[in-house]
């Protein structure tokens, strides 16, 4: 049998336990319900006669105090899953294991909304139906012979197929080559510029001209890009004389031009 002295030791191992169990529900949001608070409660009482010094009531007290806040949190808990409508998982599947066939067949049918879509001839289409056959122009008609006009044929002018943009003011090297020296003449000392300062103009569709030139201006080998990531700042870099790649180590880099950013630009708000 133990002695006085050994059953109060044994009793405030039994408190400090309990204490360090509500601790650990409180701190790590574990399940509440882990603790039966009754059979705490229990020994709670069993070991509260045996208190006389102050420091064993003020543990058997920091005991009750936990043991009420895991209380609240069970409380919590009940509550939240009363609103919320909750249903416990496995007792779902419980219920739904005992259904029959029939019940479960007829529990479908009651929650089923399907979305149907019925098609179906109404008099209000045959009406409309015969209506556009009746308007038809007759098949004799509709299959004439087409009438063809002779007109004499002439010559136009290079100027004039040019007004009619059939062809280019310049021919294509040309332009390049125009487009390569100007990238040199603005790029200057500081061998680079801003991709959007270079191709930008004072119409949506000059930017555009000058946007795919460069890019041909990149793959013949004419200039290169350098793209700054940490900023998004692209550059153009010309070449002295053009410079001849490997197909196998180019890099196709898509740019978008649309008029938005064209605008941001135009007005120096490009980010």
């Amino acid at each position: 049998m133990a002695t006085t002295g050994q059953r109060k030791r044994l009793g405030r191992e039994e408190l400090q336990r309990i204490i360090d169990l509500c601790r650990a529900v409180e701190e790590r949001g574990l399940d509440p319900f882990l603790i039966n608070v009754e059979d705490l409660i229990a020994v709670i009482r069993e070991y509260f006669p045996e208190w006389k010094l102050p420091e064993d009531l003020v543990l058997d007290a920091e005991t009750i105090q936990h043991l009420a806040s895991v209380i609240k949190m069970q409380s919590e808990w009940v509550k939240h899953r009363s609103t919320s409508l909750y249903t416990d998982p496995f007792l779902l599947e419980e219920k739904i294991r005992r259904l029959s066939r029939e019940q479960l067949g007829t529990i479908f049918l009651k929650s089923w909304r399907p979305i149907v879509e019925m098609e179906q001839i109404s008099p209000h289409s045959l009406m409309q139906a015969i209506r556009y056959w009746n308007e038809l122009i007759p098949m004799d008609e509709r299959w004439q012979k087409t009438q063809f006009i002779e007109i004499e044929t002439g010559t136009a002018t290079r100027n004039e197929l040019v007004e009619q943009k059939v062809l280019a003011d310049k021919m294509f090297s040309e332009e390049l080559d125009t487009l390569w020296k100007e990238l040199i003449q603005k790029t200057g000392e500081k061998e680079k510029i801003e991709y959007w300062d270079f191709i930008g103009a004072s119409t949506f569709e000059e930017t555009v001209r000058r946007a795919y030139l460069t890019s041909f201006l990149v793959t013949y080998g004419y200039a290169t890009m350098e793209i700054d990531r940490l900023e998004e700042i692209i550059f153009l870099k010309p070449y002295k004389k053009p410079v001849s790649f490997d197909k196998k180590q180019v890099t196709s880099v898509p740019v978008p031009i649309s008029f938005d950013d064209w605008m941001k630009w135009k007005e120096g708000r490009m980010d």
